[in-house]
């Protein structure tokens, strides 16, 4: 293995992979090549990449490293737990050192995703176009990364209180916002509405748009609503949602992380600028 870059990010799994010594306040950058190649060299099954950055800076290289105890001198953090470190308690946005780590640790899933062609079933390689693609190696179908839209939504009423739910695979306690993909034929406001009743049984209105965040887990673009009550009774599906309440500012369940577009929303409202 050799590493011809300035640096690289290392992922095993869902996490970041640096060295042990590195303070949070360096998390953010590229693992320098010399320690990279001492570390993991005789390691197979690496998949490794550089993908171009969307701000005119040098390219982003990274290394996917298979599961398996690390070597001696390095650490794992969880990635959405990097991110909350790395932004200080602000929303992760596309920009900046945050942007380069969503989106390479985005195309390296991706990558896993995309050994084999969809349309006949042979291996894909990377595109020869210097474009970030997969191309068949008998039919030549070029394969693109994958971006899926979801909708994630405050809903407030008139009393100011807003809905938080808890989903089946949360720990006790933890609650969120609506959120759902968005289908094929929908307008994503038509999105907001149906993801809303769908999962608590309430109609909204006065639907409108937020923000955005790239949230690679999977590869996600968050895009984020605020809403008001219009009718229904809460009531969780019970397929995802097993609890949802109106919450008010002053006694919250435990929440997202900071570096969530979910937790910006909530935050928007608890500071009353929704």
């Amino acid at each position: 293995m050799i590493v011809q870059s300035n640096g690289a990010y290392v992922y095993q799994g869902n996490s970041l992979i640096v060295p042990e010594d590195t303070p949070d306040a360096l998390i953010h950058k590229e693992t320098a090549p010399e320690l990279i190649e001492k570390a993991f060299a005789g390691i197979n099954n690496i998949d490794s990449f550089t993908v171009p950055s969307l701000d005119g800076q040098a390219g982003i290289s990274s290394f996917v490293i298979p599961e398996g105890d690390l070597p001696v001198g390095w650490k794992s953090i969880p990635l959405r737990q990097a991110l909350g470190i790395m932004t200080g308690g602000t929303i992760a946005g596309g920009q900046g050192p945050v942007g380069r780590i969503l989106r390479s640790y985005h195309i390296s899933q991706w990558r896993k995703d995309s050994l084999f062609c969809g349309s006949c079933g042979a291996p894909n390689r990377d595109a020869d176009s210097g474009i970030v693609a997969r191309q068949c190696s008998a039919c030549g179908r070029l394969e693109f990364p994958r971006i899926s839209p979801a909708v994630i939504t405050i809903i407030t009423n008139e009393k100011g209180e807003a809905v938080l739910a808890h989903n089946k695979n949360f720990t006790s306690n933890f609650y969120s916002l609506i959120a759902g993909f968005n289908e094929a034929g929908e307008n994503l406001e038509e999105t907001v509405a149906r993801e809303i009743k769908e999962e608590i049984n309430i109609s909204v209105k006065d639907i409108r748009y937020i923000l955005s965040q790239p949230w690679p887990f999977p590869g996600s673009l968050m895009l984020g609503f605020s809403a008001h009550y219009n009718g229904g009774e809460l009531k969780p599906d019970g397929i995802e949602i097993d609890d949802a309440r109106w919450f008010s500012r002053e006694a919250l369940p435990s929440l997202p992380p900071s570096a969530s577009v979910s937790r910006f929303l909530i935050n928007l409202w608890v500071t009353g600028k929704l």
